[in-house]
């Protein structure tokens, strides 16, 4: 028999999102990082100049502005983006019920897509683009050098809080099929 919503656990009754402590939390280090990170590069590195390399033929930070999204598509489109950065936020915070926020790790994967969302999501209200800085790159022998897309502190928790929601949806995917087959040899 189904359990009804009524009869759920304590651990599982829906907070106030300004309780979630670990979200948070996670959300705001994301945001302070990529903020001050962002203004440090937009202050010491010459804006679209080669940048500092860190390890040659490997890393180097510029100073890049994007005013599109990942990979620099749809550019010029700052407040359009700005909008729907600001529709999935909404939505994250309203629907993270339905990720498992209450493990740890799911608080920290909603806290770290938070703090990316709202750390490019101000940029591109304040200042009409993205400030990307760190750049993998692998010199060629022939001389140029071949680069993954310039990024920035928001983009890493954006991109490590789906990874890991991924994670842990595959897990509990794997353990129900698991219990399944459990109850059928049985």
């Amino acid at each position: 028999m189904e359990e009804s919503s009524e009869e759920t656990s304590p651990s599982a009754a829906v907070v106030p999102f300004t309780q979630e402590k670990k979200i948070i939390t996670t959300a705001a280090i994301i945001l302070a990082a990529d903020q001050v990170t962002k203004q440090i590069a937009d202050n010491t590195i010459e804006h679209n100049s080669e940048g500092v390399v860190v390890v040659d033929g490997f890393l180097k930070f510029v100073n890049w502005y994007n005013t599109g999204a990942a990979w620099s598509m749809f550019q010029d489109s700052s407040i359009p983006l700005a909008i729907l950065s600001l529709v999935a936020l909404i939505a994250l915070i309203r629907f993270r019920h339905q990720f498992e926020i209450e493990t740890s790790t799911g608080k920290i994967a909603i806290g770290m897509l938070i703090g990316g969302i709202l750390g490019n999501m101000i940029d591109r209200i304040a200042h009409q683009h993205v400030i990307d800085f760190i750049r993998f790159n692998i010199n060629r022998r022939g001389g140029g050098e071949l680069g993954y897309p310039a990024f920035n502190i928001a983009d890493v928790g954006i991109c490590v809080g789906v990874g890991l929601l991924f994670v842990m949806t595959w897990r509990e995917q794997k353990r129900e099929e698991k219990g399944e087959n459990e109850r059928k040899g049985s």
